[in-house]
């Protein structure tokens, strides 16, 4: 069976069908969380629970969603698609609990969420120390439990992630020599959104020589 190839370097404009579903399924439970459905939110606990865990010792997990169109999908790992799959949608639920805006936001990943924990300009050490020991996870599980601690830290600021690419993302992660394109990938929006901070800082303006005391 041929895989779905890994990206090595940046992360692909569009997203595969792990991608895809995970997008779907969580847009389908964040509509009824934020709706006030009581289904809804009894999914989003029993996700809660599966989350930092393997989603194959959860049993509370099975048969939550809808894996149909990941079961029919052509060239995937199926292992693999399913693990991306649920580590990204327990880390939603976390993210998402007890908010009333959505967490999942398109086009927003991990790096510059995690950019946007700290303040214009500077550089929060403790906060740039999880995201390292994010990167240097050895394990699914391992990372899962690392990402985690960072998604705890965006719902306490309202900062959104765009859960469907991360699920692409961990998707690709599990294959051998991939991980370090993912780990670019967050590294360069990590990059990207400082500098946009940067530049869109006020510059303070120089002394006026002319009203200067003598």
């Amino acid at each position: 069976m041929t895989l779905i190839p890994p990206q090595s370097g940046e992360r692909a404009t569009s997203l595969t069908v792990v991608g895809t579903i995970a997008g779907e399924e969580i847009a389908r439970l964040q509509r009824g969380y934020l709706d006030g459905r009581s289904d809804a939110t009894a999914a989003l606990a029993r996700l809660r629970r599966g989350a930092g865990r393997d989603a194959a010792a959860v049993p509370d997990l099975w048969g939550l969603l809808d894996l149909a169109p990941l079961h029919e999908a052509a060239d995937l790992h199926q292992t693999r698609a399913e693990d991306a799959l649920y580590t990204a949608l327990t880390l939603w639920s976390v993210h998402q609990q007890s908010q009333r805006s959505p967490m999942h936001r398109r086009g927003q990943e991990l790096g510059a969420a995690v950019r946007r924990l700290m303040k214009p300009g500077e550089i929060d050490q403790a906060i740039l120390k999880r995201f390292t020991r994010a990167g240097t996870a050895p394990t699914l599980p391992l990372l899962a439990v690392r990402l985690r601690e960072i998604v705890t830290l965006l719902r306490r600021d309202e900062i959104g992630l765009d859960y469907a690419l991360l699920a692409d993302q961990l998707y690709r992660w599990q294959f051998p020599g991939a991980a370090d394109g993912v780990r670019r990938s967050w590294g360069r929006s990590f990059d990207a959104h400082r500098r946009s901070n940067e530049a869109d800082s006020p510059v303070a303006a120089p002394d006026d020589a002319s009203t200067a005391t003598p």
